[in-house]
């Protein structure tokens, strides 16, 4: 059986994204591996074994095309409104809560936020599935 292990997102800022990851949702550098033309930073924490990826290509100055191909990542916490609170308190602006109920009974709760580079990150109440 495979095993999911990581996603991977191009950045222009090593700096300003590992900060970005680490401030909000605890994420830490598990292993930078340089390279002539670019760098690979692996970003992880003790919540699960899955990884976060960032690619720095050094010879981009140019913000990346997201195109309409790419969705979101999505992350759970255990208190979906401390964590919009204080976001909000440290300048992020994530986008107003959601309490998606399609037939009368909520299902999910969550909120979006965009990364430094324009990646869209949802942030879901843990519980049920999305654990």
């Amino acid at each position: 059986m495979a095993k999911y292990i990581h996603s991977m997102i191009r950045v222009l800022d090593e700096e300003r994204s590992v900060a970005f990851y680490r401030q909000v949702f605890g994420l830490e550098v598990a292993e930078r591996l340089d390279f002539p033309e670019f760098t690979l930073i692996y970003l992880a924490n003790g919540e699960s074994g899955t990884e976060l990826e960032l690619t720095v290509n050094k010879d981009r100055s140019e913000p990346y095309d997201l195109g309409d191909g790419y969705g979101h990542v999505a992350f759970s916490v255990d208190d979906l409104d401390a964590t919009h609170a204080r976001l909000t308190a440290e300048g992020y602006a994530p986008r107003k809560l959601v309490d998606f109920a399609p037939g009368g009974e909520v299902i999910a709760r969550f909120f979006f936020i965009a990364d430094p580079d324009g990646y869209q990150i949802e942030v879901l109440q843990r519980g049920g599935r999305y654990q």
